[in-house]
């Protein structure tokens, strides 16, 4: 069983991840949860605190993980998370080493982020699959309406399905709620808070904002229609919501557009996340300008943005590959 001491001090860090750093819930659970594994880990054999692990002891754990199948990147993120709770410990107690510094996660091969095609994904968020014989209902009208918007915004805007989900009809500060995230269809644009409760102001292009006012013109009915069956008016300031008339949630964007994009025949997989590299890749493309692509993506780092260009390199090889004279596999003579 893990010491009160050893509990104490990771409750104190992840206070300070959540006050100082900001990070979101979500972060914080992930925290935690490696923080817990660390602990049982090092009470496993020997009941030792954390503050006397050595790095042997931290190679030993990652070697474990490896022998029991984690991939690489999970195990570097767990070493990233012990590595700076560790450092945080050196400061707060003055502890004389840290004892994950110098230990590697095994390698891995860097897989690239997945983007749909142009054609895909212009396919994708402007198209509405083909009715079927039987009348549509005003409600599944609203909802395919509240499908394209979504889908647009993601696509236009270069959104995470949480940024997405977040959105307010405009901002909003009250005892009971203040907006994270809101759209201003005047500006053109839409205000979100990322990770690390970082907030951007990004761009919407036309045919977005002509797909979140189709969606405007029927949103007051479907609320009407879900007040009707009990809904409360909690989400009421949500821009984007369900038949029930509660704020979307990321698993509901998730099923819908791994529906729509399976009733148009797109072959992909297709997740939310998916029009996000898809809306970098094509604007570097487009545009080669890295710096304003990091900015709209909310990347903290440029490095995160770079691989876009490491796909777009993909793209020019596959066209070379596809039309040079000299690059094409020669027939075997026969």
């Amino acid at each position: 069983m893990p010491s009160g001491q050893d509990a104490a001090l990771i409750d104190a860090y992840l206070q300070y991840l959540q006050t100082q750093r900001k990070l979101s819930g979500h972060t914080l659970q992930n925290y935690q949860r490696d923080l817990d594994q660390l602990i049982h880990m090092a009470h496993e054999r020997s009941a030792r605190p954390l503050a006397e692990l050595a790095s042997s002891d931290i190679r030993r754990f990652a070697a474990q993980f490896h022998a029991r199948g984690m991939s690489p990147g999970s195990i570097a993120r767990k070493l990233s998370a012990w590595r700076g709770f560790f450092g945080w410990v050196a400061l707060e107690q003055g502890l004389a080493a840290n004892p994950v510094d110098g230990v590697k996660p095994p390698k891995r091969v860097k897989a690239l982020p997945k983007a749909l095609g142009v054609d895909d994904a212009v396919k994708l968020v402007s198209t509405t699959p083909t009715p079927k014989d039987e009348e549509e209902s005003p409600e599944e009208a609203s909802q395919k309406l509240c499908n394209l918007a979504m889908f647009e915004l993601l696509y236009s805007s270069g959104l995470r399905v949480s940024e997405l989900t977040s959105l307010d009809m405009h901002y909003v500060q009250t005892s009971e709620h203040e907006s994270v995230a809101w759209i201003d269809l005047e500006a053109s644009e839409v205000t979100v808070t990322g990770k690390g409760s970082k907030r951007r102001t990004v761009p919407i292009g036309t045919a977005a904002l002509k797909a979140v006012r189709d969606w405007l013109c029927v949103r007051e009915y479907q609320l009407g229609v879900s007040e009707a069956r009990g809904a409360t008016d909690a989400h009421a300031c949500a821009l984007f919501v369900t038949l029930r008339g509660r704020r979307m949630t990321s698993r509901a964007v998730q099923r819908r557009i791994k529906e729509h994009a399976r009733a148009l025949g797109i072959p992909a997989d297709v997740h939310p996340h998916m029009l996000r590299h898809s809306f970098a890749s094509h604007l570097l493309q487009s545009s080669g300008d890295l710096r304003a692509v990091q900015e709209m993506l909310g990347h903290a780092s440029i490095a995160s943005t770079q691989v876009y260009t490491s796909l777009d390199f993909q793209r020019l090889a596959q066209v070379y590959d596809a039309a040079h004279p000299r690059a094409r596999k020669q027939k075997p003579r026969g």
